[in-house]
């Protein structure tokens, strides 16, 4: 496993692009996709990242070169991933509850167009036939992932076409004449459970048989990721075998091949990103000692928007007794990052680095309280590179149009 990146080697970025500041580790992200290659090298695997864990363009270039395809939710997305030199076969757009209009621009491109509504899908079938092949994504009605708001598969999800909806994408496909070449689906984030996988598999190996012109079919992702010590992570070994026994198996009952595809965002970038911060005040009430830092939710929302666990420490005093804090941000609004945490003594100026932070961080910010967006680094081969530079005040008026 490759070292993570130290505290001096967070310091010095810190100390050199300020703070607040993103950082990313180039060489886990590598280890991570060599993991999963690995995982399932009993089958015939390809794994498309989903770009929507962050998009920053050095990033979208790194895994290209590692070999990764590319999920793409949005046609700027699509976009980049042009723009990263990604070739239009080894992209997959897979939208939701957009208009027609968006699907035919990113048709446009070649790339591969997955469809997960049945009046989108018959739309498309009536004016395109079997001119423009497509996968279908579907909804295995599977309830997984670590927080409801990131559990994608189950009856109440707005994502995919119901499993019990197969006769009526059949009557589709057989009037329109349309080309299936692939059947999607996922069922949440951080899943735990192996099993869930193989349960989705399962499904998806059932319904594959009604459509003989599939070429592969993708089970998303949702491989979680360790975010406290001791914490749980998806045994892709396991999963990789069981996989590959399966398919393995449907393959030989229908005489060809067929690949399997992953969609890992997460776990591919998750653990590679570092938010360094600088404490600004500690401020002690009646009921808690707040530590609170140059940043908020307009920075990192996961805790605020998933109640999410990062790990916090203080790199400027590692070596420090013990306190309990709660640490807060400096916007106009609840952000707590951390209720009754134990790190080391913090001192106004000194930086804490938040951990896990790699996966929809910078990616989901904004511009709330017209605070400015940090900066993001990449660290690769020991040599930090920044890769975004941070906001400036202009940039917060860049769009607007004065009138008065």
């Amino acid at each position: 496993m490759s070292q993570a990146l130290t505290h001096q080697q967070l310091t010095a970025v810190a100390q050199q692009f300020g703070t607040p500041v993103y950082v990313y580790h180039a060489e886990r992200i590598e280890e991570q996709y060599n993991k999963l290659k690995s995982a399932f090298s009993g089958c015939d695997a390809k794994f498309f990242y989903a770009a929507k864990a962050l998009t920053n363009i050095n990033i979208l270039k790194l895994l290209k070169g590692l070999g990764a395809g590319i999920d793409c939710v949005s046609i700027n997305e699509v976009k980049l991933a042009q723009k990263a030199g990604f070739e239009a076969n080894r992209i997959l757009y897979t939208p939701n509850c957009v208009d027609l209009e968006e699907i035919e621009q990113v048709k446009e491109f070649g790339v591969r167009v997955n469809l997960d509504n049945i009046s989108i899908l018959e739309q498309f079938g009536n004016k395109y036939g079997n001119t423009y092949p497509v996968s279908i994504r579907l909804n295995p009605h599977i309830m997984a992932g670590g927080n409801y708001k990131i559990s994608t598969g189950h009856i109440d999800s707005k994502f995919g076409i119901s499993i019990h909806q197969v006769r009526h994408i059949e009557r589709i496909v057989k009037t329109t004449k349309l080309q299936v070449n692939g059947l999607h689906m996922h069922t949440g984030s951080e899943i735990k459970d192996v099993n869930v996988f193989h349960q989705g598999l399962e499904v998806m190996l059932n319904i594959a048989r009604n459509f003989p012109t599939i070429e592969f079919i993708d089970l998303g992702s949702g491989f979680k990721v360790p975010y406290q010590q001791d914490d749980v992570e998806t045994d892709i070994v396991e999963l990789g075998k069981k996989v590959a026994e399966d398919f393995n198996a449907f393959q030989k009952d229908i005489g060809r091949k067929i690949e399997v595809w992953f969609e890992p965002g997460k776990y591919l970038v998750s653990e590679a990103g570092y938010f360094v911060v600088k404490a600004n005040v500690i401020k002690q009430t009646t009921a808690t000692v707040f530590v609170g830092v140059n940043s908020g939710f307009n920075h990192l929302i996961r805790p605020m928007f998933y109640e999410s666990y990062h790990r916090i420490e203080n790199i400027s005093n590692p070596s420090g007794p013990e306190r309990i804090y709660t640490v807060v941000g400096h916007i106009c609004e609840t952000d707590t990052f951390a209720w009754d945490r134990k790190i080391n003594e913090v001192r106004e100026g000194d930086l804490l680095v938040f951990y896990n932070a790699g996966a929809y961080g910078f990616e989901m910010s904004s511009n709330f309280n017209s605070r400015l967006k940090p900066a993001e680094v990449m660290v690769k081969d020991g040599e930090a590179h920044l890769i975004r530079k941070r906001d400036v005040f202009e940039d917060l008026l860049k769009n607007q149009v004065e009138v008065l």
